[in-house]
C-alpha cells in the first residue's frame, strides 16, 4: 500500500533555494540552514520584594546562513563574488527564494547587509562516491521582508 502525502507536506519535498546577491544570480542551492532571528533578552531582577525578574528585549541577532549544493556551473559565480571581496568588503542586498519541484515560489526572504563569511569546497577523496558539494556561508544584518508564495 502506498503512503499518501497531503498537498502541504508535498510542498516541502524537493525544495530548491534560488540565491541572488544584488543583481547577480548565484544559482540554486539544495540546502539552506540558519535562516532565522533571535531576540536577545536582558534580565533585570527587581529589588524590594524580589519576586519578579524582568525580561527586556535589547536587540535582534541573525545567525549566519549556510547554503549547500552540488558543484556546477554556478560555482564560478560564487567564486567571483567572494574574490571581489579581496579589494575591500562591501555589504550587499539579496534574496533567497524557496521553490518547489515544479518551480513554484513557496517563500521569499529579502536580506540586507550580506557579506560572504566562508566557502567550503568538496573533499577530494578518490575512493569516495558521494556527490561533490560546495557550501557558502553568509552573514547579514536581517530581513527586510519575508513573504509566502502566491496561490
Amino acid at each position: 500500500m502506498l503512503a499518501m502525502i497531503d498537498e502541504e507536506a508535498a510542498v516541502a519535498i524537493g525544495i530548491r533555494y534560488e540565491v541572488k546577491i544584488d543583481k547577480t544570480d548565484l544559482g540554486e542551492f539544495t540546502s539552506c540552514e540558519g535562516l532565522g532571528a533571535e531576540v536577545v533578552m536582558e534580565t533585570r531582577e527587581e529589588g524590594g520584594n524580589n519576586t519578579l525578574v524582568w525580561q527586556l528585549p535589547t536587540r535582534i541577532k541573525y545567525p549566519n546562513i549556510k547554503l549547500t549544493r552540488p558543484l556546477g556551473k554556478s560555482t564560478e559565480k560564487v567564486a567571483a563574488w567572494i574574490s571581489s571581496m579581496a579589494t575591500g568588503f562591501t555589504r550587499h542586498t539579496g534574496s533567497i527564494v524557496a521553490k518547489n519541484a515544479h518551480g513554484d515560489v513557496i517563500a521569499t526572504w529579502s536580506l540586507e547587509g550580506i557579506v560572504p563569511v566562508r566557502w567550503t569546497g568538496p573533499s577530494m577523496q578518490p575512493d569516495n562516491s558521494k556527490i561533490v558539494t560546495e557550501t557558502v556561508e553568509i552573514a547579514h544584518h536581517g530581513f527586510t521582508k519575508a513573504k509566502g508564495g502566491q496561490n
